[in-house]
């Protein structure tokens, strides 16, 4: 095993070297506590129609780390961090025009980006310490990513599910080498979130339904990025003008009031992705969307994915100049698109009193094949006032 304090700062210096500000280790395990919550999440349906989450080999897998690599012996844990948004949550929601977008998401993937860094870390060390198996892992592999981290001492998981470091916060992407390296584990981290309930409270949807536990039904992350079919209505007014994932609980945590600042994100994020303006995205066709989001996560949903998100914050903007653009909408190709164009048109109606909406939304109804857009269109007649229940 390697015992040297030396060889274990010389590994951090190589992760700092390839972008990583935190590198932890441990062994491939943790407590049975993340075991027992993982069961309980899958069992109440919890991970939505992210089915691959439940299918009962990943999820052994899950519980049991030293089955990802034969003769495993440590796991490091790294930490990359980004900056945060650079708005409040109040200066989000009052750009009402705007979408919100998480942070992460402002710059390019950092899947790529930190598998790209891994690779390199995981060359670095064989040459420090001489060939060894080794994989390495970004949010792609059945991996309890926050409990390795806990164990290895990188943070604690909040109550928001997240990973908190005392200095860094809780803006941080999370990787994981596997190696058949014996090297000494760090401590485990402790907890440091006490009675504070601050990003349970701020949730729109209420989605942190218990500390430590996420409802991916209700989480705002999931509805804009992996969901792939049409919003539940009831949770559309809560997500306000959030298009890709969601920071409300990292934006009011108070670790993150404290955290160092960034001087360097390896994410580079673009300024166009910062609140940008919902009517340049509404326009955005096939080809568009591609060239605009190359390289970027916002490609995860597609096209239609992400205008319907949008065309969710336009009907909770009370702006009537999106009317034109949602009233073009329901001839897109896109039955996401047009089925949630529809309900924007009848949460704008109020504020616009505009006939040609009704006269729209009419025309459609009898033209209209797909019978989830159908269920739109007179929903939003209905709640326009035109149809009875």
């Amino acid at each position: 095993m390697t015992r040297d304090p030396t060889s274990k700062k010389s590994i951090r210096k190589l992760a700092c070297e390839q972008g990583f500000d935190l590198c932890c280790f441990t062994k491939p395990a943790f407590s049975s506590q993340h075991k027992i919550q993982l069961d309980s999440w899958v069992a109440a349906g919890m991970h939505g129609e992210m089915s691959y989450m439940a299918e009962e080999t990943r999820v052994e897998r899950r519980k049991q780390p030293e089955s990802m690599l034969e003769s495993i012996k440590t796991v490091i844990a790294l930490g990359m961090k980004h900056v945060p948004p650079p708005y409040s949550l109040d200066e989000a929601e009052e750009v009402k025009s705007s979408g919100v977008i998480a942070a992460y998401a402002h710059g390019d993937d950092y899947h790529d980006v930190m598998k790209k860094r891994l690779k390199a870390f995981a060359r670095d060390l064989d040459e420090l310490l001489g060939t060894h198996d080794q994989r390495v892992y970004v949010d792609t592999a059945p991996v309890l990513e926050h409990a390795l981290a806990e164990r290895a001492g990188l943070g604690w998981q909040g109550k928001h599910t997240l990973t908190i470091h005392r200095e860094h916060g809780s803006y941080l992407m999370l990787g994981e080498l596997f190696t058949t390296a014996e090297i000494e584990p760090d401590e485990p981290t402790s907890f440091h979130c006490g009675s504070c309930t601050a990003c349970i409270d701020v949730c729109p949807t209420q989605a942190i339904v218990a500390p430590f536990v996420v409802d991916a039904r209700l989480c705002i992350s999931y509805l804009t990025i992996e969901y792939r079919g049409f919003i539940p209505e009831k949770l559309r007014p809560l997500m306000g003008n959030r298009i890709y994932g969601c920071d409300d609980c990292q934006l009011v945590c108070p670790w993150n009031q404290k955290a160092e600042v960034i001087e360097l994100d390896h994410l580079q994020p673009r300024h166009e992705n910062i609140l940008p303006a919902l009517s340049a995205l509404f326009e955005l066709n096939e080809e568009g969307f591609r060239e605009r989001f190359r390289k970027s996560p916002m490609k995860r949903p597609g096209r239609a994915g992400l205008l319907r998100n949008v065309a969710i914050a336009m009907g909770n903007s009370q702006n009537i100049a999106f009317v034109p653009q949602l009233l073009i909408a329901l001839h897109d190709n896109e039955a996401l698109i047009r089925g949630h164009s529809a309900w924007a048109l009848a949460q704008l109606f109020p504020y616009a009193m505009d006939g040609e909406i009704i006269n729209q939304l009419t025309y459609h109804s009898h033209q209209e094949k797909n019978n989830e857009v159908l269920d739109e269109l007179h929903l939003a007649l209905k709640n326009i006032g035109v149809l009875n229940e």
